[in-house]
């Protein structure tokens, strides 16, 4: 029997997560399954990749093929890195110990990389928000400048027009007590 290490599609339209699973290769993608090594969710930034590693080696070291996408996840994870390993060992190149040392250093180089990936996209987040703010500072104060000369130049036409009543109405009060005056 031939097997399968590949991914079984799970999640709504548009927000889809897979279960990697062991499967036969007559299989439908949904379908029938050996077992379940872990899960992959790619909505998140980074994905979110849960395996169970031994489980994975165990599999991959009896021959069960990966598909492309579940063999980049197993490599990510470092399951063919300790495969490889694994053979020099068999081959009498290195001894176990000096094998683990080297996944180790390996895994500890990669959680090194992930942690600053995250900080560097929580960073871009923070800066990009700060920006959004100052931009919308920046048009706020540009509308209230605005608004401001708005309301001097209503001010202005407001006061001018007062002024110009005012005018009138001394214009026309001495001529009113000058029409007055005659009549007594």
């Amino acid at each position: 029997m031939a097997t399968k290490i590949r991914l079984q599609r799970h999640g709504r339209k548009g927000y889809a997560y897979y279960h990697i699973v062991v499967a036969d290769s007559r299989a439908p993608r949904d379908g029938k399954f050996i077992e379940k090594i872990g899960s992959y969710n790619p909505n998140t930034n980074p994905a979110t990749v849960d395996i169970n590693f031994d489980r994975a080696l165990y599999w991959v070291m009896v021959g069960a093929q990966p598909t492309d996408t579940t063999r980049n996840l197993l490599s990510d994870k470092g399951v063919y890195l300790k495969k490889h390993l694994l053979g020099g060992v068999k081959k009498g190149a290195f001894s176990e110990a000096v094998a683990d040392q080297k996944f180790n250093a390996w895994l500890n180089e990669k959680a090194n990389k992930l942690e600053a990936e995250v900080n560097k996209l929580k960073s871009d987040k923070q800066a990009s928000a700060k920006a959004r703010l100052e931009a919308e500072q920046a048009a706020n104060k540009a509308k209230a400048e605005i608004v401001a000369k708005k309301k001097a130049e209503e001010a202005a036409a407001k006061a001018a027009a007062e002024a110009e009543a005012a005018a009138a109405a001394t214009e026309e009060a001495p001529a009113a007590e000058a029409e007055a005056a005659p009549a007594e």
